[in-house]
């Protein structure tokens, strides 16, 4: 049975506002008619179910959108890759899904490897904002990193052959690699992006529900459920231990 104190911990308006990153195309994307459907969607969903609450979904088009809000009152919960600096406003569960970051190289470039790019010190672009820039700052090669508004900025800069490579989402490289004759996404990942749900910090009975309920679905296989419904292997989540 869930309480009415559990519930306005969640949403204190009334009803549950779910932080959508549309710049994530493996979680979130749009159908013909505008409306979000994918991962992030289904997740939002169940935990509404759960604590009997309507949803409302809050869309924002880059990971950074959501995370430079979290203090704004805008939304109640977000789905985002885990990261040190995003921990300071925001408050994550385990993650619950690997997915990869990989570079992109340009069809006229000759890496043969993600070492070999990085190594070359060539100009390499990626999103403001997402985990995978974010942990590029950490990386070798972070001085050659031009960072872009969104994703079609950065393919845009690929295609005038304003950088060299491009960073972001494994399998969104691959399919975009797959539009450009020549180009090929580079092994190894230079990163496993571990996402997570997350809420604003200070909502301290929500998030202890929240962390039990995401560890309820990997547990039971609702979450591999999720995943295998929107086109990501269930192998994919990560388990709690």
């Amino acid at each position: 049975m869930v309480s009415q104190q559990l519930r306005d911990a969640y949403a204190p308006r009334g009803r549950l506002r779910a932080a959508l990153n549309h710049g994530n195309r493996v979680l979130v994307s749009r159908r013909e008619d505008g409306t979000p459907q994918g991962i992030t969607v289904d997740l939002a969903s169940a935990l509404a179910a759960a604590l009997g609450v309507e949803l409302d979904f809050v869309e924002y088009d880059r990971a950074v959108d959501v995370s430079n809000s979290a203090t704004s009152g805008a939304w109640d919960i977000c789905f985002l890759a885990v990261d040190p600096k995003r921990a300071e406003t925001i408050d994550f569960t385990a993650p619950y899904v690997r997915i990869e970051g990989s570079y992109m190289a340009a069809p006229n470039t000759d890496y043969a490897t993600s070492a070999d790019l990085v190594n070359a010190g060539d100009p390499v672009g990626s999103v403001v904002g997402s985990a995978y820039s974010l942990t590029l700052r950490r990386l070798p090669g972070a001085d050659h990193v031009t960072m872009y508004d969104d994703i079609f900025a950065m393919l845009s800069a690929l295609d005038r052959g304003e950088v060299s490579a491009v960073a972001g989402i494994g399998s969104v490289m691959e399919k975009e690699a797959g539009l450009r004759p020549g180009a090929r996404v580079l092994q190894p990942p230079f990163m496993e992006i571990r996402q997570a749900m997350a809420m604003p910090m200070g909502r301290d009975l929500a998030s202890a529900h929240l962390k039990d309920f995401l560890a309820d679905l990997l547990r039971s296989g609702a979450l591999g459920e999720i995943l295998e419904r929107n086109g990501v292997d269930r192998t994919a989540a990560i388990v709690p231990a």
